[in-house]
């Protein structure tokens, strides 16, 4: 007599109660909507005192809503001198730093993207190591160097520094940009008879220009608020930055004008937004590489 093999029977799936479950997700909900909230008035307290600041006669170090409203703040710092010249020396040195690193980091991401070389891995960890190197350590032989070659108190020297340090982290973002674009679009191009600078030129950069405009902001950026690499290596007011002329309103014994001072900052973050809106326009069309190759 054949005896069949008992079945046994699957356990039975728990289930959270939803009394237990929902209460946990609506708590988690409510602690992320609160820190979030938290987060976005850390940062709008400040750009809140400097826009009421800008426009308040009596400005103070609190955040308040003025009484009256008044242009005065803008008219005393708005001139040539305190102002202008400086926002003209911030603009040749970031916009001279952003576009040396933008043509060198190219340079220097194009062979570590396109060709497989015994050193690019070691290489690509030198370059990580160097982005994490502080400035503040790098300053006293650096002082030495510019001393030597006479580079003190100069918008190039200053130029030339300021692009050595950023381009690290350049040369690692342009290099992963550059590894999103096809080889084979480069390698139709080579058949066609075209260089491989030439492929370079025409075919990789038109692509990958998203990238070359987060670059090129991320540098701009990062030199229009840089301010204790032009404090000493510059020595002419004529030639001091934004960033560094900002200084000047605070005074001896304390004494800082609060309505001056957001006026300036209102000023000295007019060129970043606008940098902004016009690369988001020109960088505005993604990689559009879908059938840029015939099968």
């Amino acid at each position: 007599m054949t005896v069949a093999p008992a079945t046994l029977a699957a356990p039975a799936r728990r289930r959270t109660p939803r009394s237990v479950a929902a209460p946990t997700r609506q708590g988690a909900r409510w602690f992320a909507n609160i820190s979030l909230v938290v987060i976005g008035l850390s940062f709008l307290i400040p750009i809140a005192w400097i826009v009421f600041s800008s426009v308040d006669p009596k400005a103070l170090v609190s955040v308040s809503v003025p009484g009256s409203l008044t242009l005065d703040n803008f008219a005393a710092v708005f001139t040539f001198d305190q102002t202008l010249l400086p926002l003209w020396n911030s603009t040749l040195i970031s916009f001279g730093t952003a576009s040396l690193t933008v043509v060198v980091g190219v340079l220097a991401a194009y062979p570590l993207s396109r060709f497989n070389m015994r050193f690019n891995r070691g290489f690509l960890y030198g370059v990580l190591f160097g982005s994490c190197l502080p400035i503040t350590a790098l300053m006293v032989p650096v002082y030495a160097m510019f001393v030597q070659f006479k580079l003190l108190d100069s918008l190039v020297g200053v130029i030339l520094f300021l692009a050595a340090t950023s381009l690290p982290m350049a040369i690692w973002m342009l290099k992963n940009f550059m590894d999103s674009v096809p080889v084979s679009l480069e390698e139709s191009a080579w058949v066609d008879g075209a260089s491989a600078m030439r492929a370079l030129w025409q075919i990789v950069l038109p692509l990958m220009r998203p990238g070359l405009g987060v670059v090129f902001i991320f540098v701009f950026t990062q030199a229009w608020g840089n301010f204790f690499v032009p404090f000493i290596l510059l020595f002419s007011s004529e030639k001091m930055p934004a960033a560094v002329a900002i200084f000047t309103f605070f005074g001896n014994h304390g004494a800082v004008a609060y309505g001056q001072l957001a006026a300036f900052a209102m000023l000295y973050s007019a060129p970043i937004l606008v940098l902004y809106l016009v690369m988001q326009r020109m960088t505005g069309n993604s990689f559009a590489m879908a059938g840029g190759v015939k099968g």
